[in-house]
Order: structure tokens, then C-alpha cells, then sequence
């Protein structure tokens, strides 16, 4: 079987549109079926559920870092066509991986009596019954930290077709099951434990696929120390950002209850919980995109700038529009979701996170870039290297301008990173402008900035929502032509089209 890496714009194409969709139908299940566990559990015991996401998601933290050092390490080699250095590869990663694991599901269960007892304010009558919970968790997180590692041997081999015929029931079930089981009259452990049975279940399929995919795998189980400090050093700086991360995207609401309010946090935090759906364009092209700079960094760098300036058009064609018609509809947005108090005081903040999470998107291409040509560190660095920064802007600004302040500080944060990934990618990589003019980026940008002043001249001359409607729609349709004219080559244009006739 021929493992080498064979990236294609149609497979790319391909691969983020099977990504999109495995993003998209568990966050559409999960809009019908989380207001159902939750009156059928309660609010107690959901909140139960809830934590238990929260520590699976803290405590694969053991992971290090491995599964997109994986990634990486394998994609490398098979950009190189070296696909024999694969299984050494694959089975340390998952040897350290299953021993960390291990370790993790120890952790949590020695402080699960700590964590049920001291330290979270559990009702009594649910004491044993979230101490049973945690322990079946502590069984589960080496399950969940390995099967970061096997998804890892697939994305490096584009097999994203894969992964979404496991992730995509996979991720649905875990929402399913809760349902289910309060439809039968399952207890909240049964229903954990139905849920850790499909966890074994879907990492044992991943398992057999890596087998399938790269057979050499099948042969023996080798070990190579001298791997150890290349991937924990990959692995350990990706561990370090992601710890980082949490601490940037929630600092704003701990600095407004300090220095605001409590209630201040909703009329903050509900704007922003529309606004990160938003991530999910980004988040496909990262994931999709990673693997690729991964195997085209040591060859085919032609390749590699191609991938990358396209990726900041796309995010500009895709993403710039939905932020522009969000930020002019904002208000009406808040006043149907929920109500006009809520559209009175958070509207401006609405608004501001909105175009940062526009810039937030794009940085994510240049940061990820770092990370697929071997430079995790400065991913890392960039996020010690502003976080004093933004605590103080956060400060200053809030008790200045109140939410609004805080949404400023995390728009100018993300404009910081943006600013900082770009151009350390752009020298890292010698990346001339000229590919970016080639690649049709600043087109792009030129018909982007003429779609948001006709579309905000347009939307401010008009009123009523049905005619300022109206008048948008217009508008994205003559943007959506200028696009596809002038920004997008022959080849794109020729990988598209199937799309467009739905014979993709």
C-alpha cells in the first residue's frame, strides 16, 4: 500500500468540507438535546454531567501534547516519503501517551474524594454518587488520551474521511446517551458508564484503522527511545499553549465579576457565546490544514506558501461577511435570542467581539503554520509574551468602559496576535509578499473592504430588518461574484465548481 503523503487542493477541499461537517452535526444535536437532559436530570445532577466533560477535557492535559506531536512527526515522514520511520514513531507516541494516561486516571482517583468532598460545593444526597462518577472517569482518561494519538496517525495520512465516520456518532453519542438513558430511567453512573463503553468502543476503531492504514504498524511493536525528547519537546510546548489558551479566553470574565459584578459576567458572557460559534471555520481549516504544513515543510515549500496565503483568503472570503452582517444585525440578533434588556446592554460588546473574533480566526492560519514547520515554542512565547499585557489592559479598560472595556481589551488582544503570528511566521518561513499577491490575498482583502462599506452604507440609508435585509443579501451576492471573478484562479475555481453541483 502507497502511504505517501499526496496533497491535492481537491483532497484539501475535501478534507475541510468532511471536517465541517463533523464540527457541525454534534453542535446541531446538541441544540436539541441539551434542554431535554437537562430537565431530565435536573439542574444538579446535570451540572454533575457537565463537570465530568470539564475534567475529561482538563485531564487530557496528560496527553503532553503527544497527538499533534504525532501529527507532525508523521507527516514529516511521509512528506519525505520515509515510511518506513513510521511505526517507531506511532508506538513510542503511544507508549508515553498510555503510560501518562495511566498516570492521569491514578491522579484523578486519588482526588476524587478531595474534589467531591472539599473542594466543589456538591449537595450531599449527591456526594457518593459524583465520587462513583469520578472514578469511572479516572478508568476513561487513558482511553481518552490515547485515542488523541491514533486520530493523530490519521490526520498526518489525510484520512479525515475516517476520523468523521468515527468522531462524527462518536461525538453525537456522547450527547445521545445522556437522552437515552433518561428515557429508559438509567441512573447518572449508568449513563457515564454507557458513555465510557463507547469511548472503548471508538478508540478500539481508530486502533484497527491505523492498522488498516499504514500496515507496517501490524508487523511489531518498536520503541524508540531517542524519540522521547523530540516529541515530549514538540509535545510539551503544545501543552503549554494549551494550558495558556483557557487562561486568555476566560480571564475577562473573572476581571469583570471583580471589578463590575456577578450579573455583569451574563451580559458579557452571552454575547460571546455566540460570537466563538464563529471559531468553527477556522477550527476546521486548522485541523485540516495542520498535517498538511506538517509534510510540506521540509519539501515542496512552493506548496506550503500556496496552502498558507490561500488559507488567510479563505478565512477573509468565508468569515468576513458572516462577521460584517452579524456586527450591522447585532441588536435584532440579541433582542430575538434573549430579549431587549440583554440587546440594551450588550449590544456594543456584541459587536467589538464580533470583529475579534474575526482577527482571532486569521491568526490562528500564521500560528498554525508555526507549529507545522516545527516552532510550537513561539506560539507559546507569543501568548508569555502579552499576557501581563492584556491583564492590564483588561483592568484599565474595564473599570473605564465597563463590558465594553473588556471586550475592547480582547479585541486588541487578538489584533496583538494576529499582528505577532504573522509576521514571526512570515520571517520564520521567508515568505515574500509577492505570494500573497500571487496566491490573490490582497484582492481579496480590496473586494472584502468594497463589500463592507457598500453593505454599511447600504444598511444605514435603509430601515426596517426586511428591507435592510434585503439590501445585505443583494450586497453578498454581488460579493459572492467579485470573489469568485477576482479573487480565485483557474484551479480554484475548477475545485469548486463539483462542490457547487453537489458531486463532491
Amino acid at each position: 500500500m502507497n502511504n505517501r503523503l499526496d496533497i491535492q487542493g481537491s483532497l484539501m477541499l475535501r478534507n475541510t468540507i468532511l471536517n465541517f461537517i463533523g464540527r457541525l452535526v454534534p453542535l446541531v444535536i446538541a441544540v436539541f438535546v441539551i434542554p431535554y437532559v437537562i430537565h431530565g436530570l435536573g439542574v444538579e445532577r446535570f451540572g454533575i454531567l457537565s463537570l465530568a466533560w470539564v475534567i475529561l477535557g482538563y485531564f487530557s492535559l496528560f496527553d503532553l501534547g503527544l497527538g499533534r506531536a504525532t501529527t507532525k512527526f508523521v507527516a514529516e515522514e511521509l512528506g519525505k516519503d520515509k515510511v518506513e520511520r513510521i511505526p517507531k514513531i506511532v508506538w513510542t507516541s503511544l507508549t508515553v501517551q498510555t503510560i501518562m494516561g495511566l498516570v492521569g486516571g491514578i491522579v484523578l482517583a486519588i482526588v476524587t474524594p478531595v474534589l467531591t468532598e472539599k473542594i466543589l460545593r456538591i449537595p450531599p444526597h449527591l456526594v457518593n454518587e459524583t465520587r462513583l462518577i469520578f472514578y469511572i472517569l479516572s478508568v476513561s482518561v487513558p482511553l481518552v488520551i490515547c485515542s488523541r494519538n491514533l486520530t493523530g496517525v490519521l490526520e498526518a495520512s489525510q484520512r479525515f474521511d475516517l476520523i468523521n465516520t468515527i468522531q462524527v456518532p462518536s461525538s453525537s453519542l456522547g450527547l445521545l446517551i445522556p437522552a437515552i438513558g433518561i428515557g429508559i430511567g438509567l441512573t447518572l453512573p449508568s449513563i457515564i458508564v454507557f458513555l465510557a463503553v463507547s469511548w472503548v468502543i471508538s478508540t478500539l476503531v481508530y486502533f484497527l484503522l491505523c492498522l488498516k492504514v499504514f500496515p507496517p504498524l501490524r508487523e511489531r511493536i518498536t520503541i524508540d527511545p531517542k524519540l522521547f525528547r523530540p516529541l515530549l519537546t514538540f509535545g510539551g510546548w503544545v501543552t503549554l499553549s494549551n494550558a495558556l489558551i483557557p487562561i486568555l479566553l476566560y480571564l475577562d470574565r473573572f476581571i469583570i465579576g471583580a471589578v463590575i459584578s456577578i450579573a455583569a459576567i451574563s451580559y458579557y458572557t452571552a454575547p460571546y457565546q455566540i460570537v466563538s460559534q464563529l471559531i468553527i471555520v477556522p477550527g476546521v481549516l486548522a485541523v485540516t490544514l495542520f498535517p498538511a504544513f506538517s509534510g510540506l515543510s521540509s519539501v515542496r515549500r512552493h506548496d506550503l506558501e500556496r496552502l498558507y496565503a490561500q488559507s488567510l483568503k479563505y478565512i477573509i472570503l468565508i468569515m468576513g461577511p458572516i462577521v460584517i452582517i452579524v456586527i450591522l444585525f447585532s441588536r435584532y440578533i440579541l433582542q430575538v435570542w434573549l430579549g431587549p434588556e440583554f440587546a440594551a446592554k450588550s449590544t456594543h460588546v456584541f459587536q467589538i467581539l464580533a470583529f475579534g473574533m474575526f482577527l482571532n480566526a486569521l491568526a490562528q492560519m500564521p500560528a498554525n503554520l508555526l507549529d507545522g514547520v516545527g516552532r510550537p515554542d513561539l506560539r507559546a512565547k507569543v501568548f508569555l509574551s502579552y499576557i501581563l499585557f492584556y491583564v492590564g489592559a483588561l483592568w484599565v479598560l474595564v473599570g473605564k468602559y465597563s463590558i465594553q472595556g473588556a471586550a475592547l481589551a480582547w479585541m486588541l488582544r487578538a489584533g496583538l496576535e494576529l499582528t505577532l503570528f504573522f509576521e514571526i511566521s512570515r520571517r520564520l518561513t521567508n515568505i515574500s509578499f509577492s505570494v500573497f499577491m500571487t496566491n490573490g490575498l490582497f484582492r481579496g482583502l480590496v473586494v472584502y473592504g468594497g463589500f463592507v462599506m457598500i453593505v454599511v452604507v447600504g444598511f444605514l440609508l435603509t430601515n426596517g430588518i426586511l428591507i435592510q435585509s434585503l439590501t445585505t443579501l443583494t450586497c453578498l451576492v454581488f460579493f459572492t461574484l467579485f470573489a469568485w471573478k477576482f479573487t480565485l484562479n483557474d484551479l480554484e475555481k475548477k475545485l469548486f465548481l463539483p462542490i457547487l453541483k453537489l458531486k463532491w
